[in-house]
């Protein structure tokens, strides 16, 4: 019984951990998207990401520093490439998203992740899924249908852009706890951020324009809020299921909020509310199940692990 209490103990901590590290990252993606939108008063969404990635790539260099050049010995640059290839269309898109849509809708619509995540993370890592969260995630795009409202008089194709962000994102996630099981957390980061680069140039060279002093302190600012983000993100997944620990990405909604409200005058309007509150309910639940199917169950048989969800 100690020996299975300690191994609770150490299962929750490491729960903990995981949580707190990606609600820090949920702040900071919530702030790079901020200054994504103080960005493009002069700039390209396109160009933006491509600055974004670049000095993302500067901040992750002192990894390569800590580590040395053995960091970036895989033999999964393949599936490296794949994953950045979906990445940075998820990327485009997103960034597209977040400067033609107000800030709350875009970010709200970008909750989706978390249901694709799930899906994703059947076809592709095994995981079980029942009834229970099934219905989750149908009641989820319930909310996106809600937020996107397709036919109403003020229906945007941009909302479109901001769902197909969403569901590369949740590819990506699936790759990187895929990629977590034999790669180091920070080589995961060096790797990616340096493929990002080379991807995202070939779309900003068509709308590029040099960035004037404002530009450049909002596109640093990205790079760093992202990348480090970036790596709180992939020591998060590391330590805990994706299905569980990507829901709380809605941490960004309030800090978006706030700063959509006092920087750019936006509100967040009825639909956009009802359809995130939906969209987090839903994804609430997920995390729910999923945590109450990684917490060991004594019985007095010994430990065993809940096996509805």
């Amino acid at each position: 019984m100690n020996a299975t209490a300690e191994a609770g103990n150490a299962a929750s901590s490491s729960l903990v951990k995981a949580a707190l590290l990606m609600t820090a990252s949920a702040v900071l993606f919530g702030l790079m998207t901020v200054t994504i939108r103080l960005a493009s008063k002069q700039l390209h969404a396109f160009e933006i990401a491509f600055f974004r990635s670049l000095f993302g790539f500067v901040f992750a260099l002192p990894l390569l520093l800590r580590h040395g050049p053995a960091l970036l010995r895989t033999s999964k640059w393949g599936f490296y490439l794949l994953r950045c290839c979906i990445g940075i269309v998820s990327m485009l898109a997103g960034f597209w998203a977040v400067v033609h849509l107000p800030l709350a809708q875009a970010i709200s619509l970008s909750y989706a992740t978390p249901l694709f995540v799930t899906i994703g993370a059947v076809v592709f890592l095994g995981e079980v899924v029942r009834l229970r969260r099934w219905t989750a995630v149908l009641l989820g795009f319930i909310g996106v249908l809600v937020i996107v409202r397709p036919g109403a008089a003020d229906f945007s194709a941009a909302s479109l852009v901001a769902l197909l962000a969403a569901a590369m994102s949740g590819t990506v996630a699936v790759s990187i706890k895929f990629l977590s099981r034999t790669e180091h957390p920070d080589a995961i980061v060096l790797i990616t951020t340096g493929l990002w680069v080379v991807l995202a140039l070939p779309a900003a060279l068509p709308v590029w324009i040099w960035p004037n002093a404002e530009s450049w302190l909002w596109v640093v600012l990205a790079g760093g809020f992202g990348t480090v983000a970036h790596m709180l993100w992939t020591r998060a997944l590391k330590l805990g299921e994706v299905s569980a620990l990507t829901p709380l990405s809605f941490l960004q909604l309030p800090v978006v909020i706030v700063f959509g409200y006092f920087l750019f005058s936006e509100r967040l309007d009825l639909w956009t509310g009802l359809g995130a509150a939906i969209i987090v309910g839903s994804n609430i639940y997920i995390a729910h199940r999923e945590a109450r199917l990684a917490r060991p169950v004594v019985t007095d048989k010994g430990v065993a692990s809940e096996t509805t969800s």
